[in-house]
């Protein structure tokens, strides 16, 4: 599976962590950066990782800022990207089994690294789940491929 990954340089302490985690773990790593601590505009990263995921480039993608929101944001603003934030656990798995999401964000300065390596593997290992939540992402993806 090929993981498509961006972060600002709010997220970049933790980039070297989590790249080396999912290699360790088989994953074959696109690297969108940043490259440094240096300050820079996320969306530009975050675009780019969501633009390989949405294009089938990347099979998923994780996206790391300070909070989490931005690069989130950016994330669900590219068509067929479903871009949740992973602020613990439960809902790790939760945004891929009832939102089908295809894209994880965290918030590097509000999470121990260790708590994002465990919620990027929950995030890949869930499956989405059928039924009722198959109507409601289809109507999120009506929306989302009926606009312009």
């Amino acid at each position: 599976m090929k993981i498509a990954f961006a972060c600002d340089h709010g997220g970049f302490i933790a980039k070297e962590a989590v790249l080396n985690h999912l290699k360790e773990k088989g994953y074959e790593v696109l690297d969108f950066g940043t490259y440094s601590t240096d300050s820079c505009h996320y969306p530009e990263f975050a675009f780019a990782a969501s633009e390989a995921v949405a294009s089938k480039k990347a099979d998923k993608g994780v996206l790391i800022c300070s909070s989490g929101e931005g690069v989130a944001m950016c994330a669900n603003k590219v068509k067929g990207i479903r871009c949740g934030i992973g602020y613990n656990d439960e809902v790790s798995h939760l945004t891929v089994e009832h939102n089908h999401a295809n894209m994880i964000a965290f918030g590097a300065k509000f999470m121990k690294i260790e708590d994002i390596l465990r919620r990027i593997d929950i995030f890949l290992a869930a499956t989405p789940m059928g039924d009722r939540h198959d109507i409601r992402v289809g109507m999120i993806d009506d929306y989302d491929f009926k606009k312009n």
